[in-house]
């Protein structure tokens, strides 16, 4: 199988796109006419820089307004078709994409346009050149697949074929199972993309809002079973317009496309096991599990103050390592790791963020796999030299330039607390009533989110919630989840479009420090609150006006308003599901702890309690202007 993109997809200029396309493994790219134009070398030129990069080109595209047009237009469509194909077979591609015409004195008609890609497919052949015709969404007369397949069909000529984009089939949802029907040899090409589910004006839709497979809401795996079982075997490209990666970095854009495609098709060969695709094979997507553990870099009196919040937590300092300068606290099933040591990863993540999370260690069903999965997906295996009797876990590059750790219950890699930590004498675990990890807040630009969604959900087993607005008093966050299949692993997305929200102030200031804030679970929140208290905990403190306004949003019980009040707890319910959630004070840039009682049935995160934490937390912290402390 071989992937492709169009240059359309990604930013900058052509030779900063193919240097992208080229090092995130793509095998091709598709010409899109205006990065061809703008660019300052001839067609022999651009052609050959192409292959230097080791790329092939598939496709030269598009080609606009050209069937069923009266005379004059008719022979000017004809000319300017000559002259695309002298620039194609200086490029060195065989095929162009003809487009639906969308002119307004186009005449339509099944026929007619067969009969005009029939005659331009003689004088393509004289050439050695293929025409691809595609129904284009909104076209004036064709917009549907099925009546582009029956002008290639009537125009019955070697060189005239069919091309067919997802978005102009789902777009309009038009059923894929029709796809079935053609003729896999009159496939010439198959463009991808995937769009969040909008009701606007197809174009519009079309020219800014597509985005890479599982990135959006269209049935893509559907519509790629359909071609694959019709018998397609050329290659599978993306042509994706987004107004966000236009202004992305064109690298990270690549990537994310070429993972996109490796998990799509994984998907369709998957579902379709009778269909041939010609990929190497990768493990399935991993059962992510839970949150194993997570690593603070910490030095100096940071480590204090670190301890310091975990100790008002119920935490003990339980263990320590046996060659290095890391620190083991735990309660219940949760581990936090402060690491200070002064080379390593968590080294290089102090001395550029201080404070802050560095490593996460997730629970997976198999840490081989994982990695192996991720390798597939383009993502690179992370190590670093490991000392006398550690053991050597699994690790791929996170978020921010964090580190994942996997860690799975068959090959040992769970007995890395007793292998590399001794126990500290005398430590108990009395705790405060915290059992596990309910969700990590992972907090980063709005740009990235479609990026760190699409890794998330193409490597592990997870889902992911509809995105929903976070209203801060200086702007908007944008947030999603994602969440394992049994629900026990949770990561909550959330993009800052500006340095004035709080979101944004944690970015500035931590210099894109991964992990804002770590939900802890209990089970009788009360209880928590008055231990933590009693361990010298200080709440977020909540005003009044939020009490009095849960008195008339619900019917609460006889003195639970003055208990929630009293610990400054937040309530939510849906249904007769209750949550309550009760924050620390931020440290570290504005990081922060979140306790939560999640009753049966709630799925939620507590949403409408968002912008009343977010007040509190900016009073209490720095002026606009002056960076977190």
């Amino acid at each position: 199988m071989k992937t492709a993109i169009a240059t359309v997809s990604i930013s900058g200029t052509l030779p900063e796109k193919l240097e992208a396309i080229a090092a995130a493994g793509f095998d091709g790219v598709e010409i899109f006419e205006q990065d061809f134009i703008a660019h300052d070398g001839g067609a022999r030129d651009v052609g050959r820089m192409i292959r230097d990069h080791g790329l092939e080109i598939p496709l030269f595209q598009p080609f606009r307004d050209f069937e069923c047009l009266p005379e004059p237009l008719r022979s000017k469509a004809f000319d300017r078709a000559k002259r695309k194909f002298d620039v194609m077979q200086e490029l060195g591609t065989d095929l162009i994409l003809i487009c639906s015409s969308v002119h307004p004195r186009s005449l339509g008609g099944i026929k007619r346009a067969a009969d005009d890609l029939a005659e331009l497919g003689e004088i393509a052949r004289e050439r050695g050149i293929r025409l691809g015709y595609e129904a284009l969404a909104w076209g004036r007369h064709i917009n549907d697949h099925r009546d582009a397949w029956e002008i290639v069909r009537q125009a019955d000529h070697p060189n005239v074929g069919i091309i067919l984009d997802s978005f102009h089939t789902l777009g309009r949802k038009l059923d894929p199972e029709s796809i079935r029907a053609i003729p896999g040899e009159k496939i010439f090409f198959v463009q991808l993309a995937d769009a969040p589910a909008i009701e606007m004006d197809l174009l519009y839709w079309s020219r800014h809002f597509r985005n890479m497979p599982g990135e959006g809401d269209l049935d893509v795996q559907r519509f790629m079973q359909a071609v694959m079982a019709a018998g397609y075997t050329g290659p599978i490209s993306l042509e994706i317009f987004n107004d966000q990666f236009r202004g992305s970095n064109a690298r990270a854009t690549a990537q994310d496309g070429y993972r996109s495609l490796i998990a799509l098709m994984d998907d369709v060969r998957r579902a379709e096991p009778e269909t041939k695709i010609d990929m190497p094979a990768i493990p399935p997507r991993v059962r992510a599990e839970d949150v194993s553990f997570v690593e603070f870099a910490a030095r100096d009196g940071e480590v204090e103050t670190l301890t310091a919040m975990l100790r008002t937590l119920g935490f003990r300092n339980a263990a320590k390592h046996r060659n290095k300068a890391i620190t083991l606290w735990q309660q219940g099933d949760v581990r936090i790791v402060v690491n200070s040591e002064t080379e390593g990863h968590a080294a290089h993540v102090w001395n550029t963020r201080g404070l802050s999370v560095c490593d996460i260690g997730l629970q997976v069903s198999s840490a081989q796999d994982t990695v192996a999965r991720a390798n597939a997906l383009g993502s690179p295996t992370f190590s670093q030299p490991t000392g006398p009797g550690e053991l050597a876990i699994p690790a791929i590059r996170g978020l921010g330039g964090s580190v994942l750790h996997f860690i799975d219950g068959t090959s040992g890699l769970g007995e890395v607390w007793d292998v590399e930590f001794e126990a500290i004498p005398g430590s108990k675990d009395e705790g405060a009533g915290i059992t596990h990890v309910d969700h990590l807040a992972q907090t980063m630009s709005y740009e990235d989110m479609l990026s760190w969604t699409l890794f998330y959900s193409a490597l592990f087993d997870m889902r992911k919630s509809p995105m929903v607005d976070v209203i801060d008093p200086d702007g908007l966050v944008r947030s999603q989840v994602v969440e394992s299949a049994a629900g026990r692993l949770k990561i909550t997305l959330n993009g800052a479009e500006t340095h004035r929200t709080l979101a944004g102030r944690f970015l500035a200031s931590t210099f894109g420090a991964s992990v804002q804030h770590i939900a802890l679970s209990t089970e009788d929140i009360f209880a928590t609150v008055a231990r933590m208290q009693e361990l010298g905990f200080q709440p977020l403190p909540i005003p009044g006006n939020y009490y009095d306004d849960l008195a008339a949003r619900f019917d609460m019980p006889e003195g639970l308003l003055e208990k929630l009040q009293a610990g400054n707890i937040l309530y939510d319910r849906e249904g007769e599901a209750e949550f309550f959630q009760v924050y620390s004070r931020a440290f570290a840039g504005g990081m922060f702890f979140e306790i939560i009682q999640r009753g049966p049935g709630y799925k939620g995160y507590g949403g409408p309690n968002a912008p009343f934490r977010i007040a509190a937390q900016k009073r209490l912290g720095p002026p606009k202007g002056i960076p977190q402390a």
